[in-house]
C-alpha cells in the first residue's frame, strides 16, 4: 500500500467517539492496625496503615462511531470502574479520557435515590445524579411513570417501594435520553420477566440510535449478540482487545483453564 492510499484509508475511518490514553485510577485503602499493650494502657490510637490499589492502570481504548464494545473480566477486574470513568462520574488519576458526545450511563441503578422522597421527587434527584437536564426530565415525566409502571405510586415515598419498583424507576429515568454514547453495566436483569423483555426492547432501540455503545455483561452470548468489539480487563489492566469473537474465545479459554 502506498503512502497516499494509506492516508486516504485513514481519513475514511469513522472519527473516534471515545479515546482512552494510559488511563489509571487508584483508591486509597486504610487498614486499622491492632492496638499494642502500651496503646491499650495509654489510650493511644494506633496509626492506620494507608495503602493504595490501582483499579485501572494503563488502559488504552479507541471506540469509533458505529462500533459496539463489550467489556469482560472477572469480578474486581475494573469493569464498573471503567464505566464510571467513561460516564465522567470518576476522574482518572493519570492518563486522558476523551468521550465526545451526549452520554447515557446505566450504571449502579438506583444510586442517588432517597427512600424518604416520593418517586416523582426522586426522578428529579436521580436525573441530576446522571447529569440529565431538569427540563428534559420534567417534559418526560409522564412517559417515565408509564414505562416504569409506577403511575399510581409516583407520589408515594420510595421507602414504600419494593426493590423491583426502585430498579424500574431508576431504569426508566436513565433511559429517558437519546444518547450518542450509551454505557450499560449489567442492567438488563431489572424487575420481573415481562419488564426484562420491555427493558431489552428499549435497549435495542437505544442501541440503534447511538453512535457508540459499551456494555458490561457476564453473558457471553449477549456480548456476542450486541457487540462488534470486546475489551478484556484483568486486575485493572487490558489483557486483550479486538473483534468480539477473538477476544471472547481467548477469555473463555483462560476462564476454563483457571477453573480446572
Amino acid at each position: 500500500m502506498t503512502a497516499a492510499s494509506s492516508s486516504s484509508s485513514d481519513s475514511a475511518a469513522p472519527p473516534p467517539v471515545i479515546e482512552l490514553r494510559d488511563v489509571g485510577l487508584w483508591f486509597r485503602l486504610q487498614h486499622r492496625a491492632t492496638r499494642s499493650l502500651r496503646e491499650l494502657l495509654t489510650g493511644r490510637e494506633p496509626q492506620a496503615a494507608v495503602k493504595t490499589k490501582w483499579a485501572l492502570r494503563g488502559v488504552n481504548l479507541t471506540c469509533r462511531e458505529g462500533e459496539s464494545w463489550g467489556i469482560v473480566g472477572h469480578n474486581g477486574a475494573g469493569k464498573s470502574t471503567l464505566c464510571l470513568v467513561l460516564a465522567n462520574i470518576l476522574t482518572p488519576d493519570e492518563g486522558v479520557a476523551d468521550v465526545r458526545g451526549k452520554v447515557s450511563a446505566l450504571v449502579t441503578l438506583g444510586a442517588g435515590i432517597s427512600p424518604e422522597l416520593t418517586g416523582r421527587e426522586n426522578v428529579l434527584l436521580y436525573a441530576s445524579f446522571l447529569g440529565i437536564p431538569r427540563e428534559t426530565i420534567v417534559a418526560n415525566m409522564d412517559e417515565i411513570a408509564e414505562f416504569s409502571e409506577l403511575c399510581d405510586a409516583l407520589d408515594d415515598p420510595v421507602r414504600t417501594y419494593s426493590t423491583g419498583m426502585r430498579a424500574r424507576l431508576g431504569f426508566a429515568v436513565a433511559t429517558s435520553l437519546e444518547p450518542e454514547v450509551l454505557i450499560l453495566d449489567e442492567v438488563l436483569a431489572v424487575g420481573d420477566r415481562a419488564f426484562q423483555q420491555k427493558s431489552r426492547a428499549r435497549m435495542e432501540e437505544m442501541m440503534s440510535k447511538s453512535k457508540c455503545i459499551l456494555t458490561v455483561s457476564h453473558s457471553a452470548s449477549f456480548v456476542r449478540q450486541v457487540t462488534t468489539h470486546c475489551l478484556w480487563l484483568d486486575h485493572g489492566e487490558v489483557r486483550m482487545s479486538g473483534p468480539t469473537g477473538e477476544v471472547l474465545r481467548a477469555y473463555e479459554a483462560a476462564s476454563d483453564g483457571s477453573a480446572s
